[in-house]
């Protein structure tokens, strides 16, 4: 076996180790409190099974719809204009003062905004994603292309690298781990913010499947709401570190030998 298929092994032994364990908690736990507000996994994976077949899985794509474009949006306007911002003095004196007084306010209180100017619909909820994303990605871009040594750069200068030569070569690579890293965590903000978007004004998305089927008292088909999203939570981490796995695969092998 190759160093990458030890690797991947190794990741799928420990994801199914996580699962068992928390599968197992869940299980003592239903059967400790005996109350039908928790259901048991096998309870709630039945009802999954069975709602998929109704309309659980018409909410799943809807959100999967949103969480998807949205991050891919902030993930293609925050990479490189992260970039521009570490590399370019100039524009950064500009921006990044506008950039970190306007990064910690949180962005869920815009809401009521950004509804009234994008109504009801998908767009501002995409936007409201979009727009908490996009400022992580960004900011963690820009510093990791700070962090990047002047002789790197002077190295390729002085074999005849042009600026664009200086981008490809030496700031998208090395800010790319510290952008995959972003990526993951943003990832569960991501899927928080759509939650909440989706919990109230709407009629689709895994949001307000979870809100209506608490609103009448249905926990086997509210935790069947949770587990598609949690699903499609862990399927977006998965996608992150298959291209992770492409783009940085030099960092990962190298990581791997000094673990060994």
């Amino acid at each position: 076996m190759n160093l990458q298929g030890k690797v991947f092994q190794g990741k799928s032994w420990g994801y199914l180790g996580a699962i068992v364990f928390l599968l197992a908690l869940w299980q003592y736990a239903a059967w400790s409190l005996q109350t039908p507000l928790l259901p048991t996994p096998q309870a709630a994976i039945a009802a999954t099974i069975r709602l998929l077949e109704a309309d659980l899985g018409k909410h799943f794509w809807v959100s999967t719809y949103r969480v998807v474009l949205s991050t891919l949006t902030a993930f293609l306007i925050g990479l490189p204009l992260g970039i521009i911002m570490g590399y370019e003095d100039r524009i950064d004196r500009f921006l990044a003062p506008l950039v970190y007084i306007t990064y910690p306010i949180p962005k869920i209180v815009f809401l009521p905004l950004i509804l009234l100017f994008l109504g009801l619909g998908d767009g501002s909820k995409i936007f409201l994603i979009t727009f908490i994303v996009f400022f992580q990605i960004l900011v963690t871009t820009r510093d990791a292309v700070r962090k990047v040594q002047s002789e790197t750069i002077s190295s390729l200068r002085s074999l005849g690298g042009n600026r664009f030569q200086v981008y490809r070569y030496v700031l998208l690579p090395a800010s790319l781990p510290d952008v995959f890293t972003s990526l993951r965590l943003s990832m569960g903000t991501a899927i928080a913010v759509l939650f909440f978007a989706e919990s109230f004004a709407t009629t689709e998305g895994l949001g307000y499947f979870i809100m209506d089927s608490w609103s009448r008292a249905a926990p086997d088909e509210m935790f069947a709401g949770i587990i598609m999203m949690a699903l499609l939570g862990v399927g977006l981490f998965i996608v992150v570190d298959f291209f992770d796995n492409i783009f940085c695969r030099w960092q990962h092998l190298n990581g791997y030998k000094e673990g060994k």
